[in-house]
């Protein structure tokens, strides 16, 4: 079943006369409440932000931050499971600060009033979606006693779809925001909370090490987007402590000498030669990814240098539309960015999912925001009285300490590196396309593609988002094949010594500005159970909105 509901709090919010801010602030708070295994308010997120009245494109920072007494290597002290269900890697949460910051900054409606509609939601109940019915017999439902007590039937079967959720701890959390804003969550009894919450751990050596000084001082942070051009369009993304931008458009850039969309050449989408120079890139993106990319507020990543023409043209060459390179190594860019060349570091892990939506309002503005609480249920601590679940983030990090200069290493309020990329599109210099996906690793993949989808293969914006994907997150290792490519494709890849998997991919959801007629389209995927909100059709007005719920 498809929930629309938190699509349609967005529209509602439009419909009152709000902006894309005002309408993404509320599509945050009742994501919370719709789907708690993958977002909420002990998380963060990434949002861009286009403002039409200024042209100005932002990019808002609110992921997670280490807490001061972070060490280097406090995440290898047991195994992944341990250390990602226990306090010790529950970063400092961003969500309520980076939302209220955005609203402030440019929303019109308060707080209260972009929070009301998920204090509803959450005293009324909602039906249980077939994603969160799906994922509810993870044992993270069942570790922690106040997890069990909402995401468990009482008899300790896993929640069914249509089953009612209701969250009267949460409704209450939520109103306190609403009543003292960010302040009743980053001080007092939330807090307090809070730290003692994360004190709880699996294995001897991981409760949290956050204290009411970390959480009183978090902090958001406004940054400038990833912005390069492909094929005459222009693309922005979400730069550092994110890898996803900057990813996602060396990819692009690699591919740009590719006739990707050219049927004749054999590039047609789908085809064998489409797919091996795809994959091609992301392995040699990859690669880069994991020695070059972390937080650049505390470790100097050579962005301008893994975008930089000649460097990417340098790599591009690498790959050959009829063979298959060798485990390719990350390259030298620094040479590239002004910088003398360091030592690499080692590959990373990373798994989770996320939340993503995408707004566009009658005026123009137009947002991409993904929150997430890291892998789904979190840590699956719940903070008791209070009704949300707090993130795991700091599995992000790199668990074992990698070589100088160890650009995703845990230290003190540095945050983890993300694969998140909300992502714009513009056509001389005006938005036309807002998208992003929840995924780990492979959102920067999911992303890659509804881009190519678009402005390579001329899809519309649902064929785009419905269409087939692959991805490979590491230089090594199998790619993930989603069903719906010929067979003839797929033998052509594994003649080429891919090694194959299925599974499934991402779950962009998008929004698009036809720029002739003004008219607003929203495009939500069934991978994961979408909605569109109602005031997406294609017309004129107030704008539109699209979420996963």
């Amino acid at each position: 079943m498809n929930d629309p509901l938190a699509a349609d709090v967005g529209a509602q919010i439009l419909e009152q006369g709000g902006n894309a801010i005002d309408a993404a602030v509320a599509m945050a708070f009742a994501m919370n409440v719709v789907e708690p295994p993958a977002s909420g308010i002990g998380g963060g997120g990434f949002m861009m932000v286009h403002l039409a009245h200024s042209g100005e494109t932002l990019a808002l920072d609110f992921r997670e931050k280490a807490p001061a007494a972070a060490e280097v290597g406090m995440l290898a002290g047991g195994s992944f499971t341990e250390v990602s269900t226990s306090g010790i890697s529950v970063g400092v949460p961003g969500a309520v600060l980076g939302l209220a910051t955005a609203l402030e900054a440019w929303g019109t409606f308060t707080l209260a009033e972009t929070l009301d509609p998920a204090i509803v939601l959450a005293e009324v109940g909602v039906p249980v979606s077939e994603f969160v019915a799906e994922n509810a017999a993870s044992a993270r439902t069942t570790l922690q006693p106040e997890t069990r007590a909402i995401f468990r039937r009482p008899d300790g079967t896993p929640l069914q779809a249509g089953d009612i959720l209701v969250q009267p701890d949460l409704a209450r959390t939520l109103d306190l925001i609403a009543q003292e804003g960010p302040a009743a969550f980053y001080e007092g009894e939330i807090a307090e909370a809070i730290v003692d919450a994360q004190r709880r751990a699996r294995y001897d050596g991981g409760e949290g090490r956050m204290t009411l000084d970390d959480l009183a001082l978090y902090d958001v942070a406004l940054r400038t987007p990833v912005i390069d051009d492909y094929r005459g369009f222009t693309v922005a993304s979400m730069p550092s402590p994110s890898s996803g931008g900057l990813t996602m458009i060396q990819i692009l850039k690699m591919l740009e000498r590719f006739p990707a969309g050219n049927e004749r050449r054999g590039f047609g989408f789908g085809e064998t030669r489409t797919l091996h120079v795809m994959i091609e890139g992301m392995r040699l993106a990859f690669a880069d990814r994991a020695v070059w990319m972390g937080d650049d507020d505390l470790v100097d990543v050579p962005a301008a240098g893994l975008l930089a023409d000649p460097y990417v043209a340098t790599r591009s060459a690498m790959i050959s539309e009829t063979t298959r390179m060798a485990r390719p190594a990350a390259g030298e860019p620094l040479p590239f960015d002004g910088r003398v060349p360091a030592a690499p570091l080692a590959d990373d892990h990373e798994e989770g999912s996320t939340t993503h939506f995408s707004v566009v309002d009658g005026w123009g503005n137009v947002v991409a925001c993904t929150v997430t609480i890291e892998q789904l249920w979190g840590t699956g601590i719940t903070v008791p009285g209070y009704g949300f679940l707090l993130n795991n983030e700091l599995t992000d990090f790199n668990r074992q300490p990698a070589p100088a200069p160890g650009t995703n290493n845990v230290a003190p309020f540095k945050r983890p590196r993300s694969s998140i990329s909300p992502t714009l599109l513009f056509k001389r210099g005006e938005p036309f396309a807002a998208l992003g996906s929840p995924g780990g690793a492979t959102i920067i993949n999911s992303v890659l593609q509804v881009v190519m989808n678009l402005l390579d293969h001329r899809m519309t914006l649902q064929e785009a988002v419905d269409a087939p994907r692959i991805s490979i997150t590491s230089p090594a290792g199998e790619v993930t094949v989603e069903p719906g490519f010929p067979q003839t494709s797929l033998d052509g890849l594994a003649a080429l010594g891919h090694p194959l998997t299925e599974g499934e991919i991402g779950a962009v959801n998008a929004v698009l500005i036809d720029l002739r007629s003004g008219k607003r389209y929203g495009a939500a995927d069934g991978r994961r159970g979408g909605a569109v909100g109602e005031a997406c059709r294609p017309r004129r007005g107030r704008g539109c909105a699209a979420a996963h719920e």
